[in-house]
C-alpha cells in the first residue's frame, strides 16, 4: 500500500511542462478572497482579485475575522464585476450595516489631510506646520474633485503625476520637500488602516538640477555688501559670518541668548533642533556691545527680520532682500520678477545664484579651514546637520572653540 502511494505520487509529477504552466495559472486566478492582519493593526485587511487578475488589498475596519472574510468576498465580487466606486460603496455599506449594525466609514483625502494637520500641530514647530499646510493644499488642488473621494483610491501613478507637476514649477529641492510631506501624510493613513498600501512610498525623489554651486564670499566681497547694507542687515551679515548659522536662526536671535560676560551664545537651531553653545568672535563681540547700548531688552536683536520671519514662517522674503543687496554691491544681476516669469513661464522655477545668504555659512567654514582649524572643531562651531554626523566627530572642548572663533578675520576694518 505504501509502495502504491509512492508510485502514484511519482506518476502525478510526470506532467508535461505546459501542463504545469496551465496548473499554475489556474491556481493564480482561482485564488479566493482572504483576510490578513498587520501585526500593528487591530483590523483585518481584505485580499482579493479583480477582473484582470490583480491582487488588491483594502481595510475592512473589522476586528472579527469571520465578518472580515464576508466583506472580503463582497470586495472581490464587486471588483470582478467592474462596478463603479459608488456602486461598490452602496453594496459594502449595506453589507457592513447588516453585519455590524453600523455604517461603513469612508475617509476622503481632504478629511484625512485635515485630521493629519490637527494631529501634527501639537508636535510641530509653527514654521514647519505652515509648510505642511501649504504642501497639502498643493496636493488637494492637484487632485481636484478627487480630493473629495476616498483616500484609498489615490494611486502611485497619481503621485508621480503630482511630482511631475511640482517639478515643472519648483526647484528639485522644493519638489522633494513636498513629496516627502505627501509620503508622511499617506504613511499615517496606512498606520490608521485607511489604506492598505502607501501610494507615495516608492515615488522617488527628483534628481537635483545642475548648473551652479554655492561658493563662499571673499573678504573683499563681504565688505562691499556691508557697505550697501543698513544697520540691521549689516548686523545680520556679521552674525552669519561669525556664528556660521542659517538665515532663519540669525533672524530669530534674541538678546536672551547672548551672554556678554561669558562671551558666548546659547540657542537651538531651527532646522535641526540642535542645542548650541558657541563663543562670540571678537569682531562680533565689539558689534554686540555697541548694539547693547541702544537696546537693553531681551527681545529680538534684529526686530524687522524677526517680524518678517514670524509673519511668513519662512525666509524667502529675507532671502530676496539679501539678493537685492548683492545686486546693489554688483555681485549678481538684479533679476526682474516679470522677466523671470516671461523666461520660465508664469510659475516657472527659480534660477539659482552662486552667492546667497547661505554662502556666509560656507564662508565661515572656509575661513576657519584656511586658518588651520581642525575639521572636527569647525563642525562643532558651525553645527552639524544631524545627530549621526555629531556622533561621528569627537567631543570638542570650549577652549578649542574659542581658539577657532579667534581665528576668524575682522571684516569690519
Amino acid at each position: 500500500m505504501i509502495y502504491k502511494e509512492e508510485r502514484d505520487f511519482r506518476i502525478s509529477l510526470d506532467i508535461p511542462k505546459q501542463g504545469w504552466m496551465f496548473l499554475l495559472l489556474f491556481l493564480l486566478f482561482s485564488v479566493m478572497a482572504s483576510v490578513w492582519k498587520h501585526p500593528n493593526s487591530p483590523y483585518w485587511t481584505a485580499c482579493f482579485t479583480d477582473l484582470d487578475g490583480r491582487r488588491k488589498k483594502r481595510s475592512t475596519k473589522e476586528t472579527n475575522r469571520r465578518k472580515a472574510e464576508k466583506l472580503a468576498e463582497q470586495y472581490e465580487q464587486a471588483a470582478r464585476k467592474r462596478r463603479t466606486f459608488s456602486q461598490v460603496r452602496t453594496v459594502l455599506q449595506d453589507l457592513h450595516r447588516e453585519i455590524t449594525g453600523e455604517d461603513l466609514k469612508s475617509v476622503t483625502v481632504r478629511e484625512h489631510v485635515k485630521n493629519w494637520l490637527a494631529e501634527k500641530k501639537d508636535e510641530t514647530k509653527p514654521a514647519t506646520m505652515h509648510f505642511y499646510g501649504t504642501s497639502t493644499t498643493k496636493l488637494l488642488d492637484f487632485l481636484g474633485e478627487r480630493a473629495d473621494q476616498e483616500i484609498s483610491l489615490v494611486t502611485r501613478g497619481d503621485l508621480i503625476g503630482y511630482r511631475k507637476a511640482l517639478a515643472s514649477t519648483l526647484s528639485s529641492t522644493s519638489t522633494n520637500h513636498h513629496i516627502k510631506c505627501a509620503r508622511m501624510m499617506f504613511k499615517t493613513a496606512r498606520r490608521d488602516t485607511l489604506i492598505a498600501e502607501n501610494p507615495a512610498e516608492f515615488v522617488e525623489r527628483v534628481k537635483k538640477k545642475g548648473g551652479f554651486e554655492r561658493r563662499p564670499f571673499t573678504q573683499e566681497e563681504i565688505r562691499s555688501v556691508l557697505a550697501q547694507a543698513d544697520d540691521e542687515w549689516r548686523s545680520m551679515i556679521l552674525f552669519a559670518l561669525y556664528t556660521g548659522q542659517r538665515l532663519s536662526d540669525v533672524a530669530a536671535f534674541t538678546w536672551a541668548q547672548v551672554n556678554l560676560e561669558k562671551v558666548e551664545m546659547r540657542f537651538e537651531t531651527a532646522k535641526t533642533g540642535r542645542r548650541m553653545i558657541i563663543p562670540i568672535a571678537s569682531p562680533l563681540l565689539s558689534h554686540l556691545k555697541l548694539l547693547r547700548k541702544k537696546d537693553t531688552g531681551t527681545g529680538p536683536i534684529h526686530p524687522r527680520a524677526a517680524a518678517t520671519l514670524n509673519k511668513n514662517y519662512k525666509t524667502s522674503t529675507l532671502s530676496n532682500q539679501f539678493a537685492n543687496l548683492l545686486a546693489a554691491a554688483g555681485l549678481r544681476d538684479k533679476v526682474s520678477h516679470k522677466k523671470e516669469k516671461e523666461k520660465n513661464g508664469r510659475t516657472g522655477a527659480k534660477t539659482g545664484a552662486q552667492l546667497s545668504f547661505h554662502s556666509l555659512r560656507h564662508t565661515a567654514v572656509t575661513l576657519l579651514k584656511e586658518a588651520g582649524v581642525p575639521h572636527a572643531v569647525v563642525q562643532e562651531l558651525i553645527g552639524h546637520d544631524s545627530e549621526q554626523m555629531s556622533e561621528h566627530y569627537t567631543h570638542v572642548g570650549s577652549e578649542a572653540l574659542k581658539k577657532a572663533a579667534s581665528a576668524l578675520p575682522d571684516v569690519t576694518v
